[in-house]
């Protein structure tokens, strides 16, 4: 903990503060989270190769009958599914190795992961590298499955160790230590970056779930390998926590800032619709968006409980006003999204890097996967 140390914790501290402070002063923080946590969804998934995007997302959130589910967007649904599955649990149980299997199974319950024993520490050997590469090209070969579980034993203490290390440095700790035991056979991944969140949460440093390192890592994806391959090669910890402190200063003051963008949009969307006299239906519709940002008239008319002719020349309205966008280019079945919204959101382009794979030492009758 040298003065480089010092100075990168008192920052990241600042900033999750800050970050703390501004979502408890949102009127309804859950207008905030529930965009969060898919784009988080999306841009973890991205960095195992998906090629999903938010917007694919929401529209089959919006019609799943219609257009199916994708195995890259149904990973992204199932991400979905283990965060709010993780976050549920962790009101009534402590964070531990069997709730980490309850979100494993919740995130791998459906798609090209399905096969890869959800919800179960593997029990073979398993490596990274190149996709099907042999075990001797391996660029990471976690612990045999009779050393991963004394592993396993105690990253579970040092989950529940008191308070021995700041916060911060903690989580990091924990998050590269359970990339390195890789427990699973597939998803290690995805765990281990809802593992800092659920630990953040746990730990009291956040009140909500509102910090995710996805688009940092994704951002900074050589080197977050390479920090951690340093620690397993070097023990180069050091190295490793700057990095990590360093991300959390800057996804905390980008979500901050988005948090406050959130606030303004509102304001300013809700104060155009009283100057233009679009009445109470047209403020419940605002509001709806916040959780539902592409919509169609249908839904619309069930969320306002009024007619589909009124709710049609409602949405047509919010068109001519430039809150809403028709996304679909139909001229039946018309989808249309809250862009100024969305627009806070949009990834970046997904990168070309290489993602490292996972295989195991029994090969299966499915592609391997990376963790």
């Amino acid at each position: 903990m040298d003065a480089q140390m010092q100075s990168l914790l008192s920052r990241a501290d600042q900033a999750v503060g800050r970050l703390d402070g501004v979502i408890q002063t949102l009127p309804n923080a859950d207008l905030f989270i529930y965009m969060y946590v898919r784009h988080e969804a999306v841009l973890s998934s991205q960095i195992e190769g998906s090629q999903s995007t938010l917007q694919d997302l929401l529209a089959v959130e919006l019609e799943p009958e219609r257009l199916g589910l994708p195995d890259d967007v149904e990973e992204v649904v199932n991400y979905v599914r283990a965060m709010n599955h993780g976050m549920e649990r962790l009101a009534d149980l402590p964070l531990s190795l069997n709730l980490l299997r309850e979100i494993h199974a919740e995130l791998l319950k459906s798609g090209r992961g399905s096969k890869r024993r959800p919800g179960e520490f593997r029990q073979e050997q398993n490596w990274l590298g190149e996709e099907d590469a042999p075990i001797t090209r391996a660029t990471f070969i976690p612990p045999p499955p009779h050393e991963m579980k004394a592993a396993l034993h105690e990253f579970e203490l040092f989950l529940h160790r008191e308070r021995q290390l700041p916060d911060l440095v903690h989580v990091g700790l924990a998050h590269a230590q359970f990339e390195t035991i890789h427990p699973f056979l597939d998803g290690n991944g995805r765990v281990g970056r809802l593992l800092i969140t659920f630990l953040l949460v746990y730990r009291g440093v956040l009140h909500r779930p509102l910090l995710y390192l996805s688009l940092y890592l994704k951002r900074h994806r050589a080197e977050y390998y390479d920090r951690l391959t340093a620690i397993r090669e070097a023990g180069d910890w050091e190295g490793w926590i700057r990095f990590f402190l360093r991300g959390v200063a800057e996804t905390s003051a980008d979500a901050t800032t988005t948090a406050r963008a959130i606030l303004a949009l509102r304001d300013q969307h809700r104060t155009l619709l009283q100057e233009k006299n679009v009445g109470v239906k047209g403020l419940r519709l605002l509001e709806a968006l916040y959780t539902l940002p592409v919509i169609n008239v249908k839904v619309a008319s069930g969320l306002l409980e009024v007619h589909y002719v009124t709710a049609s020349k409602l949405v047509e309205r919010f068109q001519d006003l430039g809150l809403l966008a028709e996304v679909t280019g139909r001229k039946r079945d018309r989808v249309f999204s809250y862009e100024p919204y969305v627009g806070l959101f949009r990834e970046e382009p997904i990168m070309d890097r290489a993602v490292p794979f996972e295989t195991t030492a029994v090969p299966e009758d499915f592609a391997n996967r990376s963790a």
